[in-house]
């Protein structure tokens, strides 16, 4: 009987767990519907490369702006409160477009306001989820690279999913009824975490915080970005993926619908695209929790990051058929799987569980700063240059980025534990109790 008992005890602890693995699932692979859903849109309605950079401006900027100063608010809300009312905002702004196409009273700025609504309730509840990882792992008893390298799993499966889906739901249905399976999703999303992570403390808002005030709110902001600043590795890791994330925006939401649009065929073409990438990162992203612990992981994320990047956008200007791109999109998809749990393992290893919502804020507000500019840029080189001449001007940014991991010294510390040298919590320098 007590095997039974401690059995039952067991799938109670694993419950929390996979309820937000779940969740983020969902979300994620609504997002993918998003994702190419919204520049399929505009394409279609508009006919302009450069209105679609101008809504992914729109939808991103929040993103950055979200990240910068929502790190206590993720404390003092809760992890559970903020990923649910997330996601039911994310709902509402996305149901709301094709609503208000369908009524033919949807206008460009309302699309823009909407997809910047999106962009600032879309991050706080990807943070609350990734931040309640380790605490919900620790108690399911498993790993933390394992549990990392799931995260990341089943979030890359969901964009396969989802970009799959939508590139089919689009040739057969048109991109409003996209958004509004979106809009289910997110719906769906919320339902989860609001009934799965019930009664877990690190998910509730945090107790003992000093009485909300300016003052207060500063001084744990800037506690989570003085803790970032200190660490050379993190730092590094914010700087590279910054440049990188903006390259990405502009090549998701810009450079592959307009080359798929003029060059391959259609919305089912980008859907597969999107799908080859998303399946390559789930097999790197299982791959790696198998055995890519066992290798450096420099090296490991150095050539992973190479392959990744600049070899999409140079098959994409060389070629003007699907299937060389689908091939190089896969492989770049298997490598890329094994950036995230790399990354994620080295940011649980070294920022302290109460600090870990203001440094991944901080964190994320760096690595998304450039996402507006990525989007409205290429556009812009679009209309003006063509996409043959983006995709290539893109293309090598993204590969001298990639090499910085083999030129600053900071890197050659991802391999290690954390040294002894690494900042501790000081209070001089945040008076406020954590």
């Amino acid at each position: 009987m007590s095997g039974d008992g401690g059995n039952e005890k067991g799938d109670r602890e694993r419950i929390p767990l996979a309820a937000v693995l779940t969740a983020n699932t969902i979300s994620t692979a609504g997002s993918s519907l998003t994702l190419i859903g919204v520049p399929w849109f505009v394409l279609q309605t508009t006919g302009s490369a450069g209105r679609a950079g101008v809504v992914a401006f729109c939808a991103t900027l929040p993103i950055v702006v979200s990240a910068v100063i929502g790190g206590p608010v993720i404390d003092r809300l809760g992890r559970r409160r903020v990923s649910v009312g997330s996601d039911l905002v994310c709902a509402l702004a996305i149901g709301a477009i094709p609503l208000l196409h369908y009524a033919d009273a949807l206008r460009f700025w309302m699309l823009c306001a909407l997809m910047a609504l999106h962009g600032l309730a879309a991050t706080p509840g990807r943070t609350a989820r990734y931040v309640l990882v380790p605490d919900l792992a620790e108690r399911a008893g498993t790993t933390l690279t394992r549990a990392a390298s799931l995260f990341d799993a089943v979030s890359r499966g969901a964009r396969m999913t989802g970009a799959a889906l939508a590139g089919v739901l689009i040739a057969l249905v048109g991109a409003e009824s996209v958004l509004l399976l979106d809009a289910l999703t997110f719906g769906a999303s919320a339902l989860l975490v609001a009934l799965g992570i019930r009664g877990i403390r690190a998910a509730d808002p945090v107790r003992d915080k000093a009485p909300v005030s300016l003052a207060t709110y500063k001084a744990e902001l800037r506690e989570g970005y003085a803790y970032l600043f200190r660490t050379p590795l993190l730092l590094g890791v914010v700087l590279m993926v910054m440049i990188t994330n903006g390259l990405d925006q502009g090549w998701n939401a810009v450079l592959l619908p307009v080359h798929t649009e003029r060059e391959l065929g259609g919305a089912t073409q980008l859907g597969l695209l999107t799908a080859a990438f998303g399946a390559g990162g789930l097999l790197g992203a299982l791959l790696y929790g198998v055995v890519g612990h066992r290798f450096p992981r420099r090296t490991v994320f150095t050539g992973c990051f190479l392959l990744c990047g600049a070899p999409r956008f140079v098959v994409a200007a060389l070629t003007g058929s699907t299937a060389p791109l689908a091939v190089t999109m896969a492989l770049g998809g298997l490598a890329g799987g094994m950036l995230n749990p790399i990354l994620t393992t080295v940011i649980y290893e070294r920022v302290p569980q109460e600090l870990r919502s203001r440094v991944s804020g901080a964190m994320t507000a760096g690595c998304e700063a450039t996402m507006p500019l990525g989007g409205l840029v290429s556009g812009l080189l679009v209309d003006g240059a063509g996409v043959r001449t983006a995709l290539l001007l893109v293309g090598g940014v993204y590969l001298a980025t990639t090499l910085s991991p083999l030129v600053f010294p900071a890197w050659r510390t991802m391999d290690g534990q954390p040294p002894d040298t690494e900042p501790q919590l000081t209070r001089a320098a945040a008076p406020v109790s954590s």
